[in-house]
């Protein structure tokens, strides 16, 4: 069960990625879900992200840049779940480190479609370090490419 708490802070994390960061608006990418079950990032295909013209496909930078950002949050969702007594002041401090280590991306497919959601799942979710899966599927279910994530988290 979420506490009052870990609801509030996710809400703000939520806000700021969706809002609040200039490159996400750029991609137009929309937080959908984001709770202690894990993230819904969706982008929708349009003019500016297309990667290779010929065949219409999304670019492979806003892929890793969508997969990134779903582990990210997926990350800090897994250190929120790990304690039912964080402060928002804790998670806040916690979030400033929020951090990408490293990042594995393999494509798939071509990057076919018009709506491409980002999924994440914990692989493990440890008190400095955590390390994710996402996924990218088009609007058809298409798995376009999978990553795996390291992250710092505190």
């Amino acid at each position: 069960m979420t506490t009052p708490i870990q609801y509030e802070i996710l809400q703000r994390v939520a806000e700021v990625f969706d809002k609040q960061v200039p490159f996400h608006n750029l991609l137009g990418m929309d937080i959908k879900r984001y709770d202690l079950d894990g993230v819904e990032a969706v982008v929708n295909m349009k003019p500016e992200l297309i990667g290779n013209i010929h065949q219409q496909i999304l670019h492979g930078g806003v892929t890793a840049t969508v997969l990134d950002v779903v582990g990210g949050l997926t990350a800090f969702s897994g250190l929120v779940a790990s304690r039912d007594d964080w402060s928002i002041e804790d998670l806040q401090t916690r979030l400033q480190t929020l951090g990408t280590i490293d990042l594995r991306i393999d494509y798939l497919r071509p990057g076919r479609g018009t709506i491409f959601t980002g999924t994440g799942t914990v692989i493990r979710a440890g008190n400095r370090v955590s390390v994710c899966r996402m996924e990218l599927h088009n609007e058809n279910g298409d798995h376009i490419a999978f990553g795996t994530g390291t992250y710092m988290v505190g």
